[in-house]
């Protein structure tokens, strides 16, 4: 009897953040710099959504359609409705997001992902004011909303660096970090972050590619450069900010034991997936980003183990990286 293979899991990202971090700028770089994956987004006001003309294939009340397959669609008084209303659509997105309000805790929408079998959680990611947002924490009436988001946060985006000193950035990340504990924090201008923060094409080769795109990423001596030029975009080659590993590993595993291993995972690992064999479920879906970490039945069968691993890249991530992934997946 033939059976029809189950398509694999949507992943699902929640974008948070107060009003005005720069939530909407991440997401249209990320529409711009699709590539041919097809994102479906998810917001509260196309207003904010500023596309390109010649990106914009069509709008109506509730859907912008863009030329590069990806689509905004708007949430209105019902996500769960929208969100529904992406899932069916004939042809399957590669990743789906939703930008929270920026004052709403983002981890309830994460849950979402949770309850459908058809969405997997990517992770919540958060978006940053860093000029501004020590002095909203300092608010009553806005730190209980502000600390919700910081706290649900696997990834914070360090946004609006080019308006703050070296010596500014640091502090306001020690800060974030005695805060929130040791979540990866990453320095943006203009929102402008790499699309392999969206990867959701897992073979090595692709996999590669996406996280040598170029970008916008602010250093610390960069800081000091702008002199708070705010219309100054410094280029960086992201193959000096992000790494990645692929590996193939062919023994059979024990699902609590990988749970502990991805429960353990080092911090400058920023995302891990992939397809490995345990006893208990046979072929098996591995996903880690942030905080979250999964072992589950794979709803297909894939044509080998692989798992892909992106990295932070630091001198401790060079040290470490290549006996960590030794330990858990073997030697390539």
């Amino acid at each position: 009897m033939h059976h029809t293979p189950t398509p694999p899991r949507i992943p699902l990202t929640v974008i948070g953040g107060f009003l005005g971090a720069g939530k909407t700028s991440l997401l249209v770089h990320w529409l711009q710099q699709a590539q041919g994956q097809r994102i479906a987004v998810l917001v509260n006001d196309f207003g904010a959504i500023n596309i390109d003309a010649e990106l914009l294939s069509e709008s109506n009340s509730d859907t912008i359609a863009l030329s590069n397959g990806c689509v905004c669609c708007q949430i209105g008084g019902d996500l769960s409705q929208a969100l529904l209303q992406v899932l069916d659509k004939p042809q399957p997105f590669d990743a789906i997001v939703i930008e929270a309000s920026g004052v709403s805790d983002p981890w309830p929408i994460a849950q979402i992902a949770l309850a459908d079998k058809r969405l997997s959680l990517h992770g919540v990611l958060v978006v940053v004011d860093a000029a501004a947002v020590r002095t909203h924490a300092a608010d009553p009436l806005l730190q209980d909303s502000l600390l919700r988001q910081l706290r649900a946060a696997d990834l914070l985006v360090l946004n609006k660096t080019d308006q703050c000193s070296a010596d500014e950035i640091h502090s306001c990340t020690t800060w974030l970090h005695d805060t929130v504990g040791p979540v990866t924090c990453l320095p943006s201008q203009h929102g402008q972050l790499p699309l392999a923060l969206l990867q959701t094409d897992w073979e090595p080769a692709s996999a590669a590619a996406s996280v040598d795109e170029p970008a916008h990423i602010c250093t610390d001596q960069c800081a000091h450069d702008h002199d708070h030029d705010h219309n100054h975009h410094h280029a960086a080659d992201h193959a000096s900010l992000f790494t990645s590993d692929s590996r193939s590993p062919a023994q059979v595993f024990h699902t609590a034991w990988l749970r502990e291993q991805l429960q353990q995972t080092p911090a400058w690992v920023m995302r891990l997936k992939g397809w490995v064999r345990t006893h208990e479920h046979g072929w098996s879906e591995i996903q880690f980003a942030g905080r979250h970490a999964s072992v589950q039945r794979a709803r297909h069968s894939p044509a080998q183990a692989r798992v892909l691993t992106i990295a932070l890249r630091s001198p401790l991530q060079a040290h470490a990286m290549p006996s960590w992934m030794d330990a858990v997946w073997g030697p390539t």
